[in-house]
C-alpha cells in the first residue's frame, strides 16, 4: 500500500512538472516578446504603428504601420474559417454517422495525409497550380491575391477540423441516437439534432483549432499571396502578421529598429491570438453553462 502511494505520488510530481513546464514556456515567450517589442512600439508611437498604413521598413524614411498586416491576417482568417469550417463539419458528419466503413477509410486515409503535408509544399502547389487559375480565371495580371492564401488555408485546416469533430462525433453515446430513431426522427435529424449538440464542445474545439492553424501559418502564405504590404483586397497580393515577420527578419540588422519593429509585429500577433483563444473559450463555457 505504502509503495502504491508513493509510485501515485511520483507520477503526480511528474505530470505536474510537465506541467509547469508548458506554463513556464508560454511565460518566457511572453515576456521576451514583451520586452523585444515594447521598445520599437515606444519609439514608433502606439496609433501610428498599429494604424499606420504603410509599411517601408528599408525606405530612406522609414514608415512602420502595420494596420494592413492586421487586416489581412482578419479577413484571411475568417475566410479560411467561412470555407473550411463547412466542408471539414459536413465532411466529419458523414465520416462518423453516413460513410460505410471502406469509404471512411479512404477518405480518413486521405486526411492523415493532407494533415502531414508540408506547408512548402501547400505553397508549392498553390503557387504554380492555384495562382495561374485564378490569374486566368478573373483575367487579372497577377493570381497571387488574399483569395489564393484563403483557399490554401482553407486546405490546410481542413485535416484538423476533421479528426477532431469524428473524434467528438463518434464519442457520443448510441443510446442518444437509438432513442431520437425510436421517438420518430428520421436519421439525418438525429445526427443533427442530437448527436452534433451532443458533440459541440468537441467540434469547437476543432474550430478553435482550425482558427490557429490558419493565424499562424506563414511559409505557404507567403509563397501564394504575393508578400506586398498592401491593404487587403480580394484579387491584390497582400501581406500577413506572420509572412511580415518572416520575410524581413533573416535580413534585418541586430538591435534595429527594423529588427525591433518586427518583433513588436510578433508580439501583435501573440496578443491577437491569446485574445482571440480566450473569447472562445469565454464563450464556450458559457453555452455550456447555460
Amino acid at each position: 500500500m505504502k509503495k502504491k502511494r508513493l509510485f501515485e505520488d511520483a507520477v503526480h510530481g511528474i505530470f505536474l512538472l510537465l506541467g509547469l513546464v508548458t506554463v513556464g514556456c508560454v511565460l518566457i515567450m511572453t515576456v521576451y516578446l514583451i520586452l523585444s517589442g515594447i521598445p520599437a512600439i515606444k519609439e514608433i508611437g502606439l496609433f501610428h504603428f498599429l494604424f499606420g498604413k504603410e509599411w517601408a521598413s528599408t525606405a530612406s524614411e522609414p514608415q512602420y504601420g502595420i494596420l494592413p498586416f492586421i487586416l489581412t491576417s482578419i479577413y484571411g482568417t475568417a475566410g479560411a474559417i467561412l470555407v473550411g469550417v463547412p466542408i471539414g463539419f459536413f465532411t466529419a458528419v458523414f465520416l462518423s454517422k453516413i460513410a460505410g466503413k471502406t469509404i471512411r477509410t479512404a477518405i480518413e486515409t486521405a486526411v492523415n495525409l493532407l494533415a502531414g503535408i508540408p506547408s512548402v509544399v501547400y505553397g508549392l502547389v498553390g503557387m504554380f497550380v492555384l495562382v495561374p487559375g485564378i490569374r486566368k480565371l478573373f483575367n487579372i495580371p497577377d493570381g497571387a491575391s488574399l483569395l489564393a492564401a484563403i483557399i490554401v488555408l482553407a486546405i490546410m485546416i481542413l485535416p484538423s477540423i476533421i479528426k477532431v469533430s469524428v473524434t467528438a462525433l463518434d464519442a457520443v453515446p448510441r443510446e442518444y441516437e437509438d432513442a431520437s430513431l425510436a421517438l420518430g426522427a428520421t436519421p439525418i435529424e438525429t445526427y443533427f439534432k442530437v448527436s452534433v449538440p451532443a458533440a459541440k464542445s468537441g467540434i469547437a474545439a476543432a474550430v478553435v483549432l482550425g482558427v490557429g492553424r490558419a493565424i499562424g501559418e506563414a511559409m505557404a502564405v507567403m509563397m501564394v499571396a504575393g508578400n506586398v504590404a498592401n491593404m487587403p483586397s480580394l484579387f491584390q497580393s497582400v501581406r500577413f502578421l506572420t509572412t511580415a515577420v518572416a520575410s524581413e527578419m533573416a535580413y534585418s540588422s541586430p538591435g534595429s529598429l527594423q529588427q525591433n519593429a518586427l518583433f513588436s509585429i510578433a508580439l501583435v500577433l501573440f496578443l491577437f491570438i491569446m485574445l482571440l483563444n480566450a473569447t472562445l473559450n469565454f464563450f464556450l463555457k458559457r453555452k455550456k453553462e447555460n
